[in-house]
């Protein structure tokens, strides 16, 4: 999950969540304290370039469940390892999410993002209207089952 950056003339700041760091060597650094939910609402209320998470699956749990992701930008690599961190765990929130942009790349990765769409709500492939030839089909089907 990542929040597109706006061009700034300085280096951003990052904002740093963690449960076991008391001090920072990182320039341009800052620690979060505490409760990270009132902190990354209180960030998002300044003015500033848009926040990003990288690589923190637990932080993404975090502020899913608490509705503070505006943007997921999710990338798909073409490899199976058979095992790795979960996205979203067993504490997720059900949401729906929109795909707002994708992309493939040349060595066949999926650039997707999403945005929050509110509850999830039933749904499936099917067409809204059937084609004619799905008409047609049908109409066989139905013919030689009966």
């Amino acid at each position: 999950m990542a929040i597109r950056l706006r061009k700034r003339s300085m280096p951003a700041r990052k904002y740093v969540a963690s449960r076991t760091l008391t001090t920072l060597h990182w320039d341009n650094s800052t620690l979060l304290h505490g409760d990270v939910v009132p902190a990354i609402i209180a960030l998002k209320q300044q003015p500033g370039p848009d926040l990003q998470i990288i690589g923190s699956g637990n932080l993404i749990q975090t502020l899913q469940a608490a509705a503070l992701i505006d943007e997921y930008n999710v990338w798909t690599f073409p490899v199976v390892l058979g095992r790795g961190k979960r996205l979203f765990g067993e504490t997720a929130r059900p949401a729906s999410l929109r795909l707002v942009r994708s992309q493939v790349s040349a060595t066949g990765v999926v650039m997707s993002t999403y945005v929050p769409d509110g509850e999830v709500r039933p749904g499936s492939f099917a067409a809204v209207e059937p084609s004619e030839m799905e008409l047609v089909r049908r109409k066989k089907l139905a013919d030689e089952m009966w």
